[in-house]
């Protein structure tokens, strides 16, 4: 037994006839070139498109190497920084043993009645010839007379690097400063070695005022006002 045959779908017939329509209506249209000017426009737009996406190749390649170039300037930077502040700590400690030996070595000392030094200063020149020869470096002891102070000798001390001389002076109405040197090693690195500036330490039982000279360190120590100190650290300077 046959099927009955379906109704045919009369929306779609009417869609396809009015797609035929159309078609017909604008044929004239449809098979004309595209203009000129359309494939113009179209190359233009192709060109542009393939310029950014070379600019954007480019543009990432630029800005990788120059985040690995500025990471690595500071990467750099930080690194000699590192390097730079590590040295002058590695030196710093020397002279601030050196000078807290010279406040300690004071405090010990100058209080001393029967026994303040080893070599008295009538045996001055025995005494620097002495002191001179275990240091290694020839040692002159200042004259301090016009300031008031005169020499009571000096002793021999050990040290970090070596040993230390100590040159003690006395006023007149007892009041002593004594003056401490000793070899910084290479503990004071090639730019301390030529340093004189004179630098203020209160580090220890009396203030002092110290420099470093060829990597020699000399240290003024004693019971006097800063401005009193600094003045006669520096007529010592002067004639060292």
């Amino acid at each position: 037994m046959n099927s009955p045959t379906p109704p045919p779908d009369t929306d779609q017939l009417a869609w396809r006839a009015q797609r035929d329509a159309l078609r017909e209506l604008h044929r004239e249209v449809l098979d004309e070139p595209v203009p000129k000017a359309l494939l113009a426009a179209a190359g233009h737009l192709d060109d542009r498109r393939a310029r950014q996406a070379r600019w954007m190749r480019w543009g990432g390649m630029a800005a990788g190497v120059l985040i690995a170039f500025a990471a690595g300037w500071v990467g750099n930077h930080q690194w000699s920084a590192s390097q730079q502040t590590g040295a002058v700590l590695a030196r710093a400690p020397a002279a601030r043993e050196f000078v807290h030996a010279a406040s300690v070595a004071h405090a010990v000392y100058a209080p001393e009645k029967r026994h303040p030094v080893e070599v008295v200063a009538a045996e001055q020149q025995h005494l620097v010839q002495w002191l001179s020869r275990r240091l290694d470096k020839p040692l002159k002891v200042p004259d301090l007379s016009a300031e008031g102070y005169a020499l009571v000798g000096g002793r021999l001390l050990p040290g970090s690097e070596g040993a230390r001389a100590q040159f003690m002076f006395e006023r007149a109405d007892g009041e002593r400063v004594t003056l401490y040197i000793g070899s910084l090693g290479s503990a004071a690195g090639p730019a301390q070695a030529g340093e004189t500036a004179f630098r203020y330490s209160a580090d220890g039982p009396v203030p002092s005022f110290y420099w470093v000279d060829r990597g020699f360190g000399y240290a003024l120590a004693g019971k006097l006002p800063r401005d009193a100190l600094l003045g006669l650290a520096g007529v010592v300077y002067r004639q060292l």
